[in-house]
Protein backbone atom coordinates (compact mmCIF):
# COMPACT_ATOMS: atom_id res chain seq x y z
CA UNK A 1 0.00 0.00 0.00
CA UNK A 2 0.84 3.61 0.07
CA UNK A 3 3.33 3.97 2.74
CA UNK A 4 3.35 7.20 4.80
CA UNK A 5 3.17 7.51 8.68
CA UNK A 6 -0.25 8.05 10.29
CA UNK A 7 -1.52 8.54 6.45
CA UNK A 8 -5.21 7.58 5.94
CA UNK A 9 -5.86 5.41 2.81
CA UNK A 10 -8.23 8.60 1.85
CA UNK A 11 -5.19 11.03 2.32
CA UNK A 12 -3.02 8.56 0.52
CA UNK A 13 -5.17 8.05 -2.56
CA UNK A 14 -5.75 11.65 -2.37
CA UNK A 15 -1.81 11.99 -3.01
CA UNK A 16 -1.58 9.85 -5.37
CA UNK A 17 -4.87 11.43 -7.60
CA UNK A 18 -2.55 14.51 -7.39
CA UNK A 19 0.58 12.97 -8.95
CA UNK A 20 -1.64 10.94 -11.52
CA UNK A 21 -3.59 14.60 -12.43
CA UNK A 22 -0.37 16.26 -12.61
CA UNK A 23 0.74 13.36 -15.20
CA UNK A 24 -2.51 13.83 -17.01
CA UNK A 25 -2.93 10.06 -16.49
CA UNK A 26 -6.79 9.20 -17.52
CA UNK A 27 -8.28 5.88 -18.82
CA UNK A 28 -8.92 5.01 -22.64
CA UNK A 29 -12.61 5.00 -23.83
CA UNK A 30 -13.94 1.37 -24.48
CA UNK A 31 -14.81 1.13 -28.29
CA UNK A 32 -18.65 0.70 -29.00
CA UNK A 33 -18.06 -2.17 -30.53
CA UNK A 34 -16.79 -4.30 -28.13
CA UNK A 35 -19.29 -7.27 -26.97
CA UNK A 36 -21.75 -6.22 -24.16
CA UNK A 37 -20.62 -9.05 -21.83
CA UNK A 38 -16.75 -7.87 -22.42
CA UNK A 39 -17.08 -4.12 -22.18
CA UNK A 40 -19.12 -5.03 -18.95
CA UNK A 41 -15.45 -6.86 -17.40
CA UNK A 42 -13.71 -3.54 -18.83
CA UNK A 43 -15.87 -1.45 -17.49
CA UNK A 44 -15.92 -2.87 -13.83
CA UNK A 45 -12.21 -3.89 -13.72
CA UNK A 46 -11.66 0.29 -14.85
CA UNK A 47 -13.77 1.05 -11.95
CA UNK A 48 -11.81 -0.63 -9.38
CA UNK A 49 -8.18 -0.11 -10.45
CA UNK A 50 -5.65 2.49 -12.55
CA UNK A 51 -2.57 1.61 -14.06
CA UNK A 52 0.11 3.84 -13.60
CA UNK A 53 3.64 4.32 -15.31
CA UNK A 54 5.89 4.63 -12.31
CA UNK A 55 7.90 7.53 -14.21
CA UNK A 56 8.61 9.82 -11.54
CA UNK A 57 10.79 9.93 -8.43
CA UNK A 58 7.90 9.58 -5.91
CA UNK A 59 5.79 6.85 -8.22
CA UNK A 60 9.54 4.54 -8.72
CA UNK A 61 9.67 5.05 -4.66
CA UNK A 62 5.81 3.64 -4.37
CA UNK A 63 7.08 0.53 -6.31
CA UNK A 64 10.44 -0.17 -4.71
CA UNK A 65 8.84 -0.31 -0.86
CA UNK A 66 6.07 -2.40 -2.19
CA UNK A 67 9.14 -4.89 -3.51
CA UNK A 68 10.47 -4.09 -0.37
CA UNK A 69 7.26 -5.67 1.17
CA UNK A 70 6.79 -8.88 -0.91
CA UNK A 71 10.57 -9.84 -1.27
CA UNK A 72 11.99 -8.89 1.56
CA UNK A 73 9.69 -8.92 4.16
CA UNK A 74 6.88 -11.49 3.15
CA UNK A 75 8.90 -13.81 1.20
CA UNK A 76 12.52 -13.81 2.16
CA UNK A 77 14.10 -13.77 -1.58
CA UNK A 78 16.32 -11.04 -0.80
CA UNK A 79 17.78 -10.06 2.61
CA UNK A 80 15.71 -7.09 3.73
CA UNK A 81 19.03 -5.87 6.07
CA UNK A 82 20.45 -4.46 2.47
CA UNK A 83 18.05 -2.24 2.23
CA UNK A 84 17.46 0.24 5.08
CA UNK A 85 15.32 2.34 3.61
CA UNK A 86 12.93 -0.36 3.08
CA UNK A 87 13.05 0.09 -0.89
CA UNK A 88 13.93 -2.99 -2.70
CA UNK A 89 16.25 -1.49 -5.88
CA UNK A 90 19.02 -3.55 -7.81
CA UNK A 91 21.47 -2.88 -10.95
CA UNK A 92 18.51 -3.57 -13.69
CA UNK A 93 16.39 -1.05 -12.19
CA UNK A 94 18.89 1.59 -13.92
CA UNK A 95 17.45 0.11 -17.52
CA UNK A 96 14.03 -0.61 -16.62
CA UNK A 97 10.23 1.13 -16.71
CA UNK A 98 7.68 0.18 -13.79
CA UNK A 99 4.33 0.35 -13.43
CA UNK A 100 1.83 0.60 -10.24
CA UNK A 101 -1.89 -0.81 -10.06
CA UNK A 102 -4.02 1.56 -7.79
CA UNK A 103 -7.01 -0.34 -6.12
CA UNK A 104 -9.33 3.47 -6.54
CA UNK A 105 -11.52 2.99 -3.43
CA UNK A 106 -8.87 2.21 -0.82
CA UNK A 107 -6.05 4.29 -2.50
CA UNK A 108 -3.75 0.32 -2.00
CA UNK A 109 -1.05 0.38 -4.10
CA UNK A 110 -2.69 -3.20 -5.60
CA UNK A 111 0.80 -4.18 -7.01
CA UNK A 112 4.26 -3.53 -9.32
CA UNK A 113 5.65 -5.01 -12.18
CA UNK A 114 8.80 -3.99 -14.59
CA UNK A 115 9.96 -4.54 -18.08
CA UNK A 116 13.83 -4.66 -18.32
CA UNK A 117 14.93 -3.31 -21.47
CA UNK A 118 17.39 -5.28 -23.83
CA UNK A 119 21.13 -4.42 -23.29
CA UNK A 120 21.30 -2.69 -26.79
CA UNK A 121 18.26 -0.35 -26.26
CA UNK A 122 19.82 0.52 -22.53
CA UNK A 123 23.16 0.38 -22.72
CA UNK A 124 23.04 -2.04 -19.77
CA UNK A 125 23.30 -5.30 -18.62
CA UNK A 126 22.15 -8.22 -20.11
CA UNK A 127 18.82 -9.10 -18.77
CA UNK A 128 19.00 -11.84 -16.01
CA UNK A 129 17.47 -14.16 -17.82
CA UNK A 130 19.55 -15.06 -20.79
CA UNK A 131 22.30 -15.58 -17.99
CA UNK A 132 20.23 -17.58 -15.95
CA UNK A 133 18.96 -19.77 -18.66
CA UNK A 134 21.50 -21.72 -20.59
CA UNK A 135 18.30 -22.90 -22.66
CA UNK A 136 16.97 -19.48 -23.68
CA UNK A 137 20.82 -17.80 -25.06
CA UNK A 138 20.78 -20.79 -27.09
CA UNK A 139 17.41 -19.53 -29.19
CA UNK A 140 18.48 -17.91 -32.20
CA UNK A 141 17.95 -14.24 -33.22
CA UNK A 142 14.85 -15.21 -35.11
CA UNK A 143 13.07 -16.83 -32.02
CA UNK A 144 14.12 -14.16 -30.06
CA UNK A 145 15.47 -10.84 -31.20
CA UNK A 146 18.19 -9.67 -28.28
CA UNK A 147 17.79 -5.96 -29.06
CA UNK A 148 13.65 -6.05 -28.92
CA UNK A 149 13.52 -8.64 -25.94
CA UNK A 150 12.74 -7.38 -22.63
CA UNK A 151 12.43 -9.21 -19.84
CA UNK A 152 9.31 -9.39 -17.37
CA UNK A 153 10.40 -9.09 -13.65
CA UNK A 154 9.16 -8.28 -9.62
CA UNK A 155 5.98 -8.88 -10.53
CA UNK A 156 4.45 -8.14 -7.07
CA UNK A 157 1.31 -8.10 -5.45
CA UNK A 158 0.46 -6.72 -2.39
CA UNK A 159 -0.83 -8.85 0.71
CA UNK A 160 -4.30 -7.50 0.81
CA UNK A 161 -4.98 -8.55 -2.43
CA UNK A 162 -3.72 -12.40 -2.68
CA UNK A 163 -5.79 -15.06 -1.23
CA UNK A 164 -4.78 -17.23 2.01
CA UNK A 165 -3.53 -20.06 0.33
CA UNK A 166 -0.60 -18.56 -2.01
CA UNK A 167 2.19 -18.85 0.36
CA UNK A 168 4.45 -16.48 -2.12
CA UNK A 169 3.26 -13.41 -4.32
CA UNK A 170 0.55 -14.76 -6.66
CA UNK A 171 -2.12 -12.59 -7.36
CA UNK A 172 -5.47 -13.30 -5.70
CA UNK A 173 -7.92 -11.56 -3.06
CA UNK A 174 -7.33 -12.28 0.83
CA UNK A 175 -10.87 -10.67 1.76
CA UNK A 176 -14.41 -10.25 0.57
CA UNK A 177 -14.51 -8.15 -2.18
CA UNK A 178 -17.66 -7.23 -1.62
CA UNK A 179 -20.62 -6.75 -4.64
CA UNK A 180 -20.61 -9.77 -7.19
CA UNK A 181 -18.61 -7.51 -9.78
CA UNK A 182 -15.83 -6.81 -7.63
CA UNK A 183 -15.63 -11.11 -6.65
CA UNK A 184 -15.18 -11.44 -10.02
CA UNK A 185 -12.72 -8.92 -11.42
CA UNK A 186 -10.14 -8.66 -8.05
CA UNK A 187 -8.86 -12.49 -8.48
CA UNK A 188 -7.96 -11.79 -11.46
CA UNK A 189 -5.65 -8.64 -10.89
CA UNK A 190 -3.04 -10.13 -12.64
CA UNK A 191 -4.77 -8.83 -15.68
CA UNK A 192 -4.13 -5.40 -13.97
CA UNK A 193 -0.55 -5.75 -14.37
CA UNK A 194 -0.68 -7.53 -17.95
CA UNK A 195 -1.63 -4.38 -19.07
CA UNK A 196 1.33 -2.62 -17.41
CA UNK A 197 3.20 -4.74 -19.31
CA UNK A 198 1.54 -4.36 -22.76
CA UNK A 199 1.79 -0.53 -22.34
CA UNK A 200 5.25 -0.59 -21.46
CA UNK A 201 6.45 -3.21 -23.86
CA UNK A 202 4.27 -1.04 -27.07
CA UNK A 203 6.02 2.28 -26.17
CA UNK A 204 9.25 1.03 -25.73
CA UNK A 205 8.86 -1.15 -29.22
CA UNK A 206 9.74 -4.69 -27.26
CA UNK A 207 8.54 -7.65 -29.23
CA UNK A 208 9.37 -10.68 -27.39
CA UNK A 209 8.82 -11.42 -23.47
CA UNK A 210 11.26 -13.25 -21.32
CA UNK A 211 10.51 -13.60 -17.98
CA UNK A 212 12.03 -16.61 -14.64
CA UNK A 213 8.40 -17.19 -13.02
CA UNK A 214 7.08 -19.59 -10.44
CA UNK A 215 5.05 -22.66 -11.65
CA UNK A 216 2.12 -21.10 -10.16
CA UNK A 217 1.78 -17.83 -11.66
CA UNK A 218 2.56 -19.76 -14.67
CA UNK A 219 -0.45 -21.88 -13.89
CA UNK A 220 -2.75 -18.97 -13.13
CA UNK A 221 -1.19 -17.39 -16.12
CA UNK A 222 -2.28 -20.51 -18.17
CA UNK A 223 -5.98 -20.00 -16.72
CA UNK A 224 -6.50 -17.26 -18.11
CA UNK A 225 -5.30 -17.99 -21.45
CA UNK A 226 -1.76 -16.46 -21.06
CA UNK A 227 0.56 -18.82 -22.48
CA UNK A 228 4.34 -18.80 -22.28
CA UNK A 229 6.74 -21.15 -24.03
CA UNK A 230 9.08 -22.67 -21.25
CA UNK A 231 12.64 -23.38 -21.83
CA UNK A 232 14.85 -25.24 -19.72
CA UNK A 233 14.36 -27.03 -16.40
CA UNK A 234 13.08 -25.55 -12.94
CA UNK A 235 15.99 -23.89 -11.66
CA UNK A 236 16.70 -22.53 -7.90
CA UNK A 237 16.62 -18.75 -8.29
CA UNK A 238 14.89 -16.75 -5.89
CA UNK A 239 12.32 -20.35 -5.10
CA UNK A 240 11.65 -22.84 -7.52
CA UNK A 241 11.43 -21.20 -10.77
CA UNK A 242 11.28 -21.75 -14.54
CA UNK A 243 12.46 -19.30 -17.89
CA UNK A 244 9.12 -18.39 -20.39
CA UNK A 245 9.64 -16.44 -23.64
CA UNK A 246 7.03 -15.56 -26.04
CA UNK A 247 6.87 -12.80 -28.99
CA UNK A 248 4.41 -10.45 -28.22
CA UNK A 249 2.16 -10.79 -31.16
CA UNK A 250 1.37 -14.63 -30.69
CA UNK A 251 0.90 -14.74 -26.98
CA UNK A 252 -1.75 -11.58 -27.28
CA UNK A 253 -3.50 -13.13 -30.36
CA UNK A 254 -4.11 -16.69 -28.28
CA UNK A 255 -5.56 -14.54 -25.42
CA UNK A 256 -7.89 -13.08 -28.08
CA UNK A 257 -8.57 -16.45 -29.72
CA UNK A 258 -9.11 -18.05 -25.96
CA UNK A 259 -10.02 -15.63 -23.78
CA UNK A 260 -11.44 -12.35 -25.75
CA UNK A 261 -12.78 -10.73 -22.52
CA UNK A 262 -9.22 -10.87 -20.85
CA UNK A 263 -8.24 -10.01 -24.18
CA UNK A 264 -9.90 -6.97 -23.56
CA UNK A 265 -8.83 -6.13 -20.24
CA UNK A 266 -5.27 -6.65 -21.39
CA UNK A 267 -5.15 -4.52 -24.47
CA UNK A 268 -7.65 -1.64 -23.28
CA UNK A 269 -9.91 -3.61 -26.29
CA UNK A 270 -7.46 -3.13 -28.64
CA UNK A 271 -6.50 0.48 -28.80
CA UNK A 272 -2.70 -0.65 -26.86
CA UNK A 273 -2.24 -3.87 -29.47
CA UNK A 274 -5.12 -4.66 -31.98
CA UNK A 275 -5.70 -8.59 -32.89
CA UNK A 276 -3.66 -9.45 -36.01
CA UNK A 277 -5.05 -13.30 -36.82
CA UNK A 278 -7.32 -14.48 -38.94
CA UNK A 279 -10.35 -12.90 -38.32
Amino acid sequence: MIRERGCSYSKCYDRLIDIMQSQKIVAAAVPSEVHKDDAHLVKVYRELFDVVPADSPELREEAYRLRYQVYCLETGFENKDEFENEMEMDIYDDQSVSSLLIHKNSGVVAGTVRIILPQEQSGGHEIPALTISEELGELGEDVLPRGRTAEISRFSVSKKFRQRHYDTHIPGIEENAGSPESQRVIPHITLGLMTAIVRMSVEHNITHWAVVMEPALQRLLRKLGIRFTAIGPIIEYHGRRRTHYSDVDSLLNGIYEERREIWNVITECGTLYPYTGDK
